[in-house]
């Protein structure tokens, strides 16, 4: 079950314990799983984001898109190809149909609802 709530980066909580006030910035390094540090007096430290290598931590929107975006993709692609497939075939249908048909297409009394 997804739960997409924010996720608390153990990498940050350890370079603060470390660090405290002396830091300056910090960033995530999602390619190395870890959290780098720039400290006032110029140096770096970093510090890894997982405290167990099996920890299954709990999904977010960015962990999901970041994962499953090709599949999101080609879902909107080929929502998108409905979608013009659906607008090319009225327009074919409301110029080349007989006009007593579509007068019977609009006609339909449940077409108000």
């Amino acid at each position: 079950m997804i739960t997409l709530q924010r996720r608390q980066l153990a990498g940050h909580d350890i370079l603060l314990a470390r660090h405290g006030n002396h830091i300056c910035s910090m960033r995530v390094d999602r390619d190395n799983n870890r959290v780098v540090a720039l400290l006032d007096d110029g140096s770096v430290d970093s510090a890894p984001n997982l405290i167990a290598p099996g920890i299954k931590l709990p999904e977010t929107v960015g962990s999901v898109l970041r994962e499953d975006w090709k599949l999101l993709t080609a879902w909107a692609g080929m929502a998108t190809a409905m979608g013009v497939l659906m607008a090319g075939a009225a327009v074919v249908l409301g110029t080349t149909a007989d006009p007593a048909i579509l007068e019977m297409l609009t006609a339909n009394p449940y077409a108000a609802f």
